[in-house]
């Protein structure tokens, strides 16, 4: 049913049925906000993004925590420890009101206060290096998807070649060889400095193979044929048509590839070449938890719970966000 078309004097056309009926007008939704509806539905995403939050948040005021708690990362309690065995004192890693989470073997230092230092050192290096080797793969990708020709091809067997290397075996030796003193920076500066290099220089690839695909599609739809005919220059389609068009993708593969760095750069901690003692790390507090897991076993267990349970939220709120900004997926 209709409604009818009379017009009243002076006015200069019909009101739309929608309008007219009392429904308003339609307002279309953007490509975001779709995403953003997707995402909503995906509640096992959503609790993975809180606690990606929440872990942020507790990175950044450790220092405020700790206070809170009354513990601190650094201080030795060798009375809580048995100066026999070397263990702590009492059930459970000598668990109490005063120390959450116990406190480790032969030193008394606080397990919660390591924990949640701890996370600062493996969301730092994790962020930093993810974020260089998304700049970097994201400019290689766009520049040999969009020239093609020789360019591609020299851009894609450097890729081949940083594939090739050894990633682990590489840090190993290049962090033995490095000098203690380099560009200004001595001691976990340094050793975060070159941990965040060697990840984030030698991944780039993985995340430039993505863009540089996308790129071959991109570049022959009518937008960029309608920017060269107007006369745009090659970095403005670059940097203003496709890079725009790159965000979902480079989001996605971000929030995937910072927990694979996370892990990365705890078994480098665990293998002795991460950053120095007294400073805390997961993948350092796991690899004194080894020595000790006859006697202690449980010491293994707030440190690889809390790299479980951070690799785990990045991933779910990685696969909800890969599904959300893609319009093909259910």
């Amino acid at each position: 049913m209709t409604v009818p078309l009379d017009v009243e004097p002076g006015s200069s056309a019909a009101e739309p049925e929608a309008v007219v009926a009392g429904v308003g007008k339609i307002e279309g939704r953007s490509l975001w906000q779709i995403s953003w509806i997707r995402l909503k539905r995906d509640k096992v995403a959503i609790a993975g993004g809180f606690f990606v939050v929440f872990l942020i948040l507790v990175a950044i005021f450790a220092p405020l925590i700790c206070k809170l708690v009354g513990v601190t990362p650094n201080d030795f309690h060798q009375d809580l420890v048995d100066p026999s065995l070397q263990t702590p004192i009492g059930k459970w890693n000598g668990i109490s009101w005063d120390h959450p989470f116990g406190v480790e073997p032969v030193n008394g230092r606080d397990i919660f206060a390591r924990i949640v230092y701890g996370a600062r050192i493996s969301l730092l290096i994790a962020f930093l290096a993810t974020l260089l080797s998304v700049v970097i793969g994201t400019v290689a990708g766009i520049v040999a998807g969009y020239f093609g020709g020789w360019v591609d091809t020299l851009i894609s067997r450097l890729m081949d070649i940083f594939l090739a290397f050894p990633l682990v075996l590489f840090a190993l030796a290049l962090v033995g060889a490095l000098p203690d003193r380099m560009l200004g920076l001595t001691g976990n500066p340094l050793r975060v400095a070159l941990i965040v290099f060697i990840i984030g220089f030698f991944s780039w690839p993985y995340i430039g193979r993505i863009i540089r695909g996308q790129t071959l599609s991109l570049r022959e739809r009518e937008f960029v044929d309608a920017a060269r005919s107007l006369g745009a220059r090659r970095p403005y389609i670059l940097f203003t048509e496709l890079l725009p068009n790159l965000i979902a993708p480079i989001l996605v593969y971000a929030t995937l590839l910072i927990p694979t760095n996370v892990l990365f750069e705890a078994g480098l901690s665990y293998l002795g070449v991460g950053v120095r003692p007294p400073a805390a790390s997961w993948g350092d507090m796991l690899s004194i938890a080894a020595n000790w897991y006859q006697v202690e076993p449980l010491y293994m267990v707030p440190p690889g719970l809390a790299i479980f349970v951070t690799v785990l939220a990045f991933n779910l709120f990685g696969d909800g966000l890969r599904d959300a900004l893609d319009p093909r997926s259910r």
